[in-house]
């Protein structure tokens, strides 16, 4: 049978590995994200160059005002798509990845949650007599900890939740705008 020191030191370094493990897998998945949306940013700006070229010849091409600005309302419409487009993807991208995040944190916590509970009974059946007492106050003060991690990540997911109702929110109302603004552009 082992000391305690030895099960402490066994599960402290059990505990750096799994850190060492979260902090990787973090990293991995985050990066990823931001790879991503680099991939978005670069495509959008190529694509938007390539528009605005053609765009700009198109509106010099016009041969009177009136013809203009017919050209410039008629223009307005795809890029305010696309805008609506790119938020969607953006919001898309990051809602996965924050989804991905709280995945690998939430199995990183489950896992050590479950070894400290492990340490703690093996420790416990090792204690001299009369300190039933300290082991019962370590027990309630993880399960304490436990439930104030739970509650924050409760808190944590609602206000993910939350701005990401926002951001579709203000994507469809941007969307509902931009059609409202090509229907009365297209009376005129």
């Amino acid at each position: 049978m082992s000391t305690v020191a030895e099960q402490f030191s066994a599960a402290a370094k059990a505990n750096f590995e799994a850190n060492l493990a979260l902090y990787t897998d973090f990293t991995t998945k985050a990066f990823a994200g931001v790879e991503k949306l680099i991939e978005l940013n670069l495509s959008a700006g190529k694509a938007s160059l390539q528009e605005s070229t053609a765009t700009t010849r198109k509106l010099f091409a016009a041969k009177d005002p009136q013809e203009f600005f017919t050209l410039s309302a008629a223009l307005a419409q795809p890029n305010a798509e696309k805008t609506i487009a790119y938020g969607r993807h953006f919001a898309s991208i990051a809602s996965s990845t924050q989804a991905e995040l709280a995945k690998v944190a939430e199995a990183q916590v489950a896992e050590a949650k479950r070894k400290i509970i492990e340490f703690v009974d093996q420790a416990s059946k090792n204690v001299p007599p009369g300190a039933e007492g300290a082991v019962a106050f370590v027990k309630s003060a993880i399960g304490s900890a436990n439930a104030g991690y739970e509650q924050l990540a409760k808190s944590t997911k609602q206000a993910v939740e939350t701005l990401e109702t926002n951001v579709n929110n203000a994507v469809d109302q941007l969307s509902q705008a931009a059609t409202k603004s090509a229907a009365h552009s297209t009376k005129k």
